[in-house]
């Protein structure tokens, strides 16, 4: 599906930039990353969302896309779904370097260390592309600072769909800045749904049939020393939701914060 090329002439809003695109990668039929270049003045607290998008038919069509950078790295990263008929992502993920596309001007969300109290382990809950604002806090050294264990969950339903996480654990580990911290620290934990692997099963399931704690070597949640971030499809946000809940969390904000976080900001 076409989109406008973005040029001197175009007329945009003022609460947009237009930005290059420096590289996309493929990493399955569905799924695909890219980086765009980061305006001097853009300030955003790792975890964030911002709208991103591309002009269609002389109008900008914006969808909500968690940064995947960490807020001090010079260019910001994304991941991404493709959609056949979605609005955006049919025309996204055709993009190529060079191609110029749409950035919001006001990052936000509720994916940050500060919507939370301080505590001693993080578990990060993510399922598809929910790893992306992820991707961008266990590159923040903050991250690493206020916990002792940060754990990183990622359940796809297929096993290739969990590449882009361990390429970004593996990336993470070697990283001259935050490596030696995040291989102190930071524990990667996968699962699939759909195909025969290691680990099988929904978060959820794992949390409670206990098996995640098993393989991890860690005691059951206790809201008193975890923190839990959670990021993925709205049936994954609600029943993540309903067990931090169950087991006795309670839901942070920007202006209030508690145990756990959720995000509800999507891609189409």
């Amino acid at each position: 599906m076409p989109f406008d090329a973005i040029d001197e002439n175009t007329t945009l809003p003022k609460s947009v930039t237009a930005e290059t695109v420096l590289d996309v990668k493929h990493w399955t039929d569905r799924l695909f990353s890219f980086s765009i270049t980061r305006p001097g003045s853009f300030r955003f607290r790792s975890g964030e969302f911002i709208m991103i998008g591309l002009m269609v038919d002389g109008k900008p069509l914006l969808r909500a896309y968690s940064v995947a950078s960490p807020s001090w790295d010079e260019k910001l990263d994304f991941y991404s779904i493709k959609v056949e008929d979605g609005p955006l992502t049919s025309r996204l993920q055709h993009i190529k370097p060079g191609d110029k596309i749409l950035l919001g001007k006001k990052p936000t969300g509720t994916l940050v260390v500060d919507a939370l109290l301080p505590g001693k382990r993080l578990y990060m809950l993510s399922t598809g592309t929910g790893i992306a604002p992820f991707a961008s806090l266990i590159r923040d050294p903050e991250v690493y600072e206020k916990f002792d264990q940060v754990i990183l969950t990622h359940t796809c339903r297929e096993v290739a769909e969990l590449e882009y996480g361990k390429q970004l654990v593996k990336d993470v580990m070697d990283d001259p800045l935050i490596g030696e911290m995040a291989q102190e620290k930071l524990v990667h934990y996968t699962s699939a749904t759909r195909e025969d692997y290691p680990v099988k099963g929904r978060i959820t399931e794992l949390v409670e049939s206990g098996k995640l704690f098993e393989d991890l070597g860690v005691p059951k949640f206790d809201p008193e020393i975890d923190r839990i971030m959670i990021c993925g499809s709205t049936d994954m946000l609600k029943s993540c939701k309903q067990m931090s809940l169950d087991h006795g969390f309670h839901e942070g904000s920007n202006a209030a914060p508690s145990q756990f976080v959720i995000e509800k900001a999507f891609a189409d």
